[in-house]
């Protein structure tokens, strides 16, 4: 039953309960006692000026730290745990349960995307939801930190798909599991190069960065195997101090690029990675590239915005990546005509769809004649269109269905197109990931085509009214941007 896997879908914020007692940091250890005395908690938050989650104060640690050795007047900060580790209110509920069972802790405090404590999530509650085969697999997920480990998390992926495939999961809900596993690998890949590289004598990074995540990683639409799109955006630093600070985000990219790679992540074939300069830059160095695309369009520039526009953070500073997002707003809206070229890049992609209706086959590549590549003629259409339509429209989220639904709340989609856009979207990946996880079981090459053979006639005339669909949203894209009717 889907009650058993629900816990992949189920976000923390659902199932925390509020903060009782959330205090400044700079509040005298003396103050703080009184208060959890007079409202009775065993537990404090503590925030920075800017109301970020800074610390914990728990009864342990007044037994242990602050009894016969603290007057009183001390602040909170002296005493205090710090860094404590927290979760996300946007996360989902596996990702609470995962740490608290690692770490051994009841409870974990609860903060939104400015890092500002909103609740705490109790491990209790959490596990109410979960069951025992499901628990089995989290702990697959968050396996110890080794390269070993990380290669048990990628694995454990395809198990936790098949599952939450036969529970009748939506596909689209499957693909934004599959990439929080991804993303949370790759957090754990730069955290582990980082220490390495302390180890060996770099020191701490120079600046602060965020990392990039790319393509169907940075949309949430990951399916068993992508491979690698990731960059750096790093604070900016004095030209004199390029070769050094620039040098030290070069070990870390290839650190970071090899041990994913090890792990189950190829290397991106088109050098989409954090170790290319191109993919590689400060605040203001992306500014500059984003002004330079909109003025020249080139076709290589609108090649590469159709991985790079999909961006999402994966590590570090998201501030940085919020403000990127906004100078690709701006950048679009002074320069309109980057669109248009965009447009032609997709007028290329079309669906799998002949004459009379029939579903078009492979007849070129020996090894997938007579199958569909349901990626190229199938989603991709659908996710590049309403791509354009979203970043004309100035829409910020990232994933195919999250764009759809926000046009459609600003009057661009009809209702009719929202369902049929939003349908189509979840048949065609439905199928993608169901012959994905039959080739993995199987033991051939993960691909993107299926067999028609291996369709029912439901499912065939489903596809051929979700190809329509998508060729209908071409044309009207194609109209808009060129102004031509035919």
């Amino acid at each position: 039953m889907q009650s058993q896997t629900k816990i992949f879908s189920q976000l923390v914020r659902d199932y925390m309960r509020e903060a009782s007692l959330v205090l400044p940091a700079g509040t005298s250890v003396g103050e703080l006692i009184a208060e959890m005395v007079r409202r009775k908690r065993t537990s404090a938050l503590l925030t920075d000026p800017e109301g970020r989650l800074a610390g914990i104060i728990t009864e342990q640690d007044i037994t242990r730290r602050i009894a016969l050795r603290c007057s009183g007047e001390e602040p909170a900060t002296a005493v205090m745990t710090a860094p404590v580790e927290s979760v996300g209110h946007d996360d989902y509920l596996y990702v609470a349960i995962a740490r608290m069972r690692r770490f051994g802790w009841r409870h974990m405090p609860v903060t939104d995307p400015e890092g500002q404590p909103v609740g705490i999530i109790d491990l209790n509650a959490a596990l109410a939801v979960a069951a025992e085969q499901i628990l089995r697999q989290i702990d697959r997920i968050f396996h110890e930190d080794s390269l070993d480990g990380l290669r048990e998390v990628k694995a454990a992926q395809v198990e936790v798909a098949a599952e939450l495939f036969r529970d009748r999961v939506p596909a689209p809900e499957i693909q934004a599991v599959l990439s929080d596993i991804n993303a949370g690998i790759h957090r754990r890949v730069i955290r582990r190069s980082l220490a390495a590289m302390r180890e060996s004598g770099w020191g701490e990074p120079p600046v602060s960065f965020a990392l990039l995540i790319m393509g169907s990683g940075g949309r949430g639409e990951s399916f068993l195997y992508p491979d690698q799109d990731n960059g750096f955006i790093l604070d900016d630093y004095p030209d004199s101090e390029h070769d050094r600070i620039d040098g030290f985000f070069i070990e870390l990219a290839e650190r970071m690029t090899l041990e994913l790679d090890q792990i189950g992540f190829p290397y991106c074939n088109g050098y989409v990675m954090a170790t290319n300069p191109l993919w590689r830059k400060t605040r203001s160095q992306w500014s500059g590239q984003l002004r330079y695309w909109g003025r020249k369009r080139s076709e290589i520039a609108v090649q590469l915005s159709d991985i790079f526009f999909d961006f999402t953070c994966g590590y570090g500073e998201a501030q940085m990546v919020r403000e990127l997002r906004a100078r690709v707003t701006e950048m679009l809206r002074a320069s309109p005509g980057f669109l248009q070229e965009m447009q032609a890049e997709v007028r290329s992609q079309g669906v799998a769809l002949g004459w009379f209706g029939r579903l078009q086959t492979e007849t070129e590549k020996t090894e997938f004649k007579g199958k569909i590549n349901l990626k190229h003629r199938g989603t991709l259409p659908l996710v590049s269109c309403v791509r354009l339509l979203a970043l004309r429209e100035g829409v910020e989220a990232t994933s195919t269905l999250g764009r759809i639904g926000a046009l459609h709340a600003k009057g661009i989609l009809d209702r009719d197109a929202q369902d049929y856009l939003t349908g189509a979207f979840r048949h065609i990946t439905g199928l993608l990931l169901r012959q994905q996880i039959a080739d993995f079981k199987a033991g051939a090459s993960v691909s993107n085509h299926v067999h028609p053979d291996a369709l029912s006639e439901r499912e065939k005339d489903i596809l051929v009214d979700s190809f329509r669909a998508i060729e209908s949203l071409r044309d009207r894209v194609y109209a808009e941007f060129t102004g031509d009717v035919f």
